[in-house]
């Protein structure tokens, strides 16, 4: 090919980058700057739906700016990350490890599919690979399957089959694993200094099972110094080039997590690392940041373009695997007809999963109870939710009229004791991911504890837990049930400690 100019470098460029934009409707703004860059990718988060009829129209028009090859992405993984809050809820991978049925991962991973598909989206970041044996980690925990390798990839693959048969692209992630870690790359830039023997045994096992199969890998803003001394694995070219592409020959698409999160920006640069992370081995990457960072992205590929750091060769290659991507899995928004007998498959997951920890005892029917939960609302920054105090209080009252709601600012400073000794039964109710210090540790002693997110905290309270893996309303559902007597919870936490 000859040289190209640097507007078609540009071009180029928006080929190989996804981004994000705020809003719920494409602006004529945003339509051309996506026409004028060439870009083709666009991954959508909660801030941009508000209903089906919202959402469609949206992915609509954004395929009409991208073009017949545009790649339209989602994070709906199960359990506290999903976007599209309307759609069926699906359990968290942790609570399908709990289940320990890999037909009803299938059919989990399938329902997911259906959904995501009828909004116009091709392309779902899922599922998670990760193997959670770390009880510190703040960021994965209940979005794994669980810490054997065999199992979880088998439960995983599942869930992959499930909504590849619905025609919807998987992503798993993240490459080459995040589960051993105590630092989340949204805020800085974890290690897992492990002998590569051991990442071979353990952290590679799910995705090198996956390699065969999955039409995309998400890489991991992590540095492996066994084999990497010098660069996360986004922007590693032996662990993208040499162990994925090389040793075990994966031929799908590999994409960067979001490049502005701070373990890639706030060491690397935006610009200068998304040339690295394509020099590196990877196909795309997703500028999720502004639309100053998203330009800033643009130039530095399209100069990595003329001065040939990115050869030519290389990025014709990466779009033939991007364009690939796009026929085998075409979308276009469609009426979704299966909600009902997919809401029955997801309540199945949520009752299956339900978990119990310790001698755990249901109050009498009639009883006046008392719930404990956090006055806010917590998000983590992937999950954009959490549910309010107030919600599972209103579900707990559909069993017990008499529920006092008692809500706590602070963990470390809750007075416990300065609860009223009034012979009602008390619940406490997790609703964040994050685990608790020593106070409450030492001090909280409820009746029973509802772990409704991550199921790590179960180990932090000295009461009965059961855990759920998540907080949609199945979840609620399915405690109700058991509250009810109507289920028991035959779930078993798929990693080391409980």
């Amino acid at each position: 090919m000859s040289l190209t100019t640097n507007q078609d470098s540009r071009k180029l460029a928006g080929q190989l980058i996804m981004i994000r934009f705020p809003g719920t409707v494409l602006s004529q703004e945003q339509a051309d700057f996506i026409r004028d860059s060439g870009i083709r990718g666009v991954c959508l988060f909660r801030g941009n739906m508000t209903d089906a009829q919202q959402l469609t129209k949206l992915t609509t028009d954004l395929r009409a700016a991208m073009g017949s090859e545009s790649l339209i992405g989602i994070d709906q993984e199960g359990g506290a990350v999903v976007r599209s809050l309307w759609v069926p809820a699906p359990p968290a991978a942790m609570g399908l490890g709990a289940a320990n049925d890999t037909d009803l991962s299938r059919r989990t991973g399938a329902a997911v599919a259906r959904a995501v598909k009828a909004l116009g989206f091709n392309w779902n970041f899922a599922p998670v690979l990760d193997l959670n044996n770390n009880p510190d980690n703040p960021v994965i925990a209940e979005r794994s399957f669980g810490a054997d390798p065999y199992r979880a990839s088998e439960l995983a693959l599942a869930w992959m089959e499930g909504s590849e048969a619905e025609g919807v692209a998987c992503c798993v992630k993240h490459f080459p694993g995040h589960g051993d870690t105590s630092v989340d790359s949204h805020r800085d830039l974890p290690t897992v200094d492990k002998p590569l023997a051991e990442l071979d045994r353990f952290e590679f096992a799910p995705f090198r099972a996956a390699a065969p199969h999955a039409p995309a890998v998400m890489t991991a803003h992590i540095v492996y110094p066994q084999i990497d001394p010098d660069n996360p694995a986004t922007m590693s070219r032996p662990i993208l080039h040499g162990i994925l592409r090389t040793q075990w020959n994966y031929q799908g698409v590999i994409i960067t997590d979001g490049m502005d999160m701070h373990a890639i920006a706030g060491h690397y640069g935006v610009g200068p690392a998304a040339v690295r992370a394509l020099v590196a081995g990877a196909d795309m990457v997703m500028a999720l940041g502004t639309t100053e960072t998203q330009n800033e992205t643009l130039d530095a590929i399209a100069a990595a373009i003329d001065d040939g750091t990115l050869p030519i060769e290389d990025v014709q290659a990466k779009l033939a695997r991007l364009s690939a991507l796009a026929r085998r899995y075409p979308c276009q928004a469609h009426e979704y007809t299966r909600d009902t007998a997919d809401r029955a498959v997801m309540a199945e997951g949520w009752r299956r999963s339900l978990t119990a920890l310790g001698d755990v005892q249901r109050p009498a029917a009639g009883s006046k109870v008392r719930l404990v939960a956090r006055q806010d609302v917590v998000s983590d920054g992937v999950s954009e939710a959490g549910v309010p105090a107030a919600v599972v209080a209103d579900s707990l009252r559909r069993l017990y009229p008499d529920v006092e709601l008692v809500t706590f600012a602070d963990a470390d400073s809750f007075d416990w004791s300065a609860l009223p000794q009034d012979g009602r039964f008390t619940f406490l109710a997790s609703t964040s991911r994050l685990r608790y210090g020593a106070h409450p540790r030492a001090n909280w002693k409820p009746d029973l504890h509802l772990a409704l997110w991550n199921p790590y905290q179960a180990l932090d309270i000295d009461a009965p837990a059961l855990m759920t893996y998540g907080f949609a309303r199945p979840a609620l559902d399915a405690i109700n049930a058991w509250l009810s007597g109507d289920i028991e919870a035959t779930g078993r936490c798929p990693v080391p400690g409980f």
